[in-house]
């Protein structure tokens, strides 16, 4: 799966998880270069706290489009240490 957004390739692998449709790659496949801050916290009640990122790509940035769970509750335990996006970000395999 490749995760792409203003004309350039943000995440790339071959082991995501998907959950309610969304691809969650893993930390590791994510260009850290296009990762930034965000106070963004919002909840889920089978997930948990989910924090998010801020993109920056070749001088634009896309406001929490990205987002992952820290400390997911059991029932979402895969998603540890993934990434998912939306906000324009299209992923495609």
């Amino acid at each position: 799966m490749r995760a792409t957004w203003n004309d350039k390739v943000i995440a790339e692998s071959d082991d995501t998880v998907v959950v309610e449709g969304n691809h969650y790659f893993p930390l590791e496949s994510v260009d850290p270069t296009v990762l930034g801050p965000s106070a963004k916290h919002t909840s889920c009640p089978w997930k948990g706290q989910a924090s998010y990122y801020t993109l920056t790509v070749d001088g634009r940035t896309n406001p929490e489009a990205a987002w992952f769970y820290a400390e997911p509750k059991a029932a979402a335990s895969q998603i540890r240490g993934r990434v998912a996006f939306w906000r324009g970000v299209t992923v495609t395999d």
